[in-house]
């Protein structure tokens, strides 16, 4: 049975290389370097060195010249370094290219995201999505998985004709792996098929119920998922590591007027997210589309906070979100220094194009802001109106309580006349009820 290689959990001490291109932003490749060398912390690897590069043109064999290769290979042996990590995104024949030239385990930047997401996945659904991306990824890199068998030309069938008939067999496990690949992206991709439906589905139920939902979008380690916990007491895992969840939760919350909303925690955003892993988790990222708004958490004390927040807004406009209306939350405050964060806030937010607010999750500050937000994002979706409901239809009223905020009932003969604030969307749906 075909099998993707963990080559990560061997590898103890890597060189971080970024080869900086024609074109490239040298301080944008120096803050992806540094994101790369927090990637690798949490598999667990040691970092010997980083190395930013610059290359004046771009090859097809190394990405780089092969001058500048050279020099690569041999800082990596000085380190006595076991694996070589490119910022870079690497062709599979590049990649063979490297470690050919090397002689140690050669990853690129996608890789070690795939990596990540494969040891946070939880889930029967997780861990589906993240199996199909890095089948795709391995899938053509499976030729130089067999070069061994090309070395047992001396064996037992000797001379040339034991080297034909090792490459032979080499090339029918190549073919029965890549066939059985084959068929389990296509088995996976049915079953998140699948899945869609099932979320179809709910979201229909929740649409039925004219109950309003918000996204918590945002780059990794922002604080989506202790957000959630906070504001909604959800279960759900909220550690200070990169990608901690990768599962959505959703939690039905009541703002303070009595209106319910449903929040849901997505995966973490990062730059250069592999577009496979876009596609694999697109049932999952979904949610971002349909929500009524988006709840963008950034992280205020990191240096990078509006390159994240830009990055963000690029991933979602891949997913058709780049237009929900959306506030901000500037988390993390607390790490600002006290003498600098009001400046360093009103920095932030006068370069955002939608409104923002300033709260600490750690530090529990910033709830009423944050509620007074949704109502606001609410308002423009909702309307305040009378209906006389039929009592023999008195469901509908259970439907306006869950769905809307009833502020009275009275009844009147048959009927019930019934004040709410209702969503736009639902209070359509019964308009011929309306007085």
């Amino acid at each position: 049975m075909f099998e993707i290689r963990e080559r990560m959990r061997q590898a103890e001490r890597a060189l971080l290389v970024s080869l900086c291109l024609p074109g490239d932003s040298p301080g944008e490749k120096e803050a992806m370097l540094r994101e790369l060398a927090a990637l690798v912390s949490n598999l667990g690897i040691g970092v010997a060195d980083v190395l930013l590069t610059r290359t004046r043109d771009m090859q097809a064999k190394y990405l780089c010249g092969s001058g500048k290769a050279l020099e690569v290979a041999g800082h990596a042996a000085r380190l006595s370094a076991d694996c070589v990590i490119f910022d870079n995104m690497l062709t599979p024949s590049q990649q063979r290219e490297w470690e050919a030239l090397t002689h140690v385990t050669v990853i690129d930047r996608e890789e070690v995201i795939l990596d990540i997401f494969a040891r946070r996945a939880r889930t029967r659904e997780a861990v589906m999505q993240v199996d199909l991306a890095r089948m795709q990824y391995a899938l053509p890199r499976m030729a130089g998985m067999w070069k061994h068998l090309d070395r047992q030309r001396g064996g037992s069938g000797g001379g040339r004709g034991g080297g034909a008939a090792a490459r032979g067999e080499g090339e029918k496990q190549i073919e029965v792996d890549r066939r059985l690949a084959r068929g389990r992206i296509e088995t996976i991709r049915r079953d998140l098929e699948e899945v869609r439906r099932r979320r179809r589905t709910q979201r229909k139920e929740r649409t039925r119920r004219g109950i309003p939902s918000a996204a918590i979008v945002g780059y990794t380690n922002a604080g989506k998922s202790s957000l959630l916990r906070w504001i909604a007491g959800a279960d759900v895992l909220a550690q200070n590591i990169l990608f901690a969840t990768l599962d959505t939760t959703t939690r039905k919350i009541e703002l303070p007027d009595g209106r319910p909303l449903l929040l849901t925690d997505t995966v973490g955003f990062i730059r250069s997210l592999p577009h496979r892993l876009v596609e694999a988790f697109k049932s999952t990222l979904e949610e971002t589309a349909l929500a009524d708004f988006l709840i963008h958490v950034v992280d205020a004390s990191d240096p990078e906070a509006l390159r994240h927040y830009e990055t963000t807004l690029e991933v979602l406009g891949e997913l058709g979100a780049a237009d929900k209306p959306m506030f901000v939350v500037w988390n993390k405050t607390d790490l600002l220094p006290p003498d600098e964060s009001g400046a360093a806030l009103a920095r932030l937010s006068a370069a955002v194009a939608c409104p923002s607010i300033a709260l600490s999750i750690s530090e529990k500050r910033g709830r009423e802001s944050f509620f007074r937000a949704c109502a606001e994002m609410l308002a423009a979706g909702v309307e305040t109106a009378a209906y006389r409901i039929p009592l023999a239809e008195s469901g509908l009223i259970s439907a306006m309580h869950r769905g809307g905020s009833v502020s009275s009932i009275e009844y009147e003969g048959n009927d019930a006349l019934v004040t709410a604030v209702l969503p736009r969307e639902f209070a359509a749906k019964i308009a011929r009820y309306r007085v």
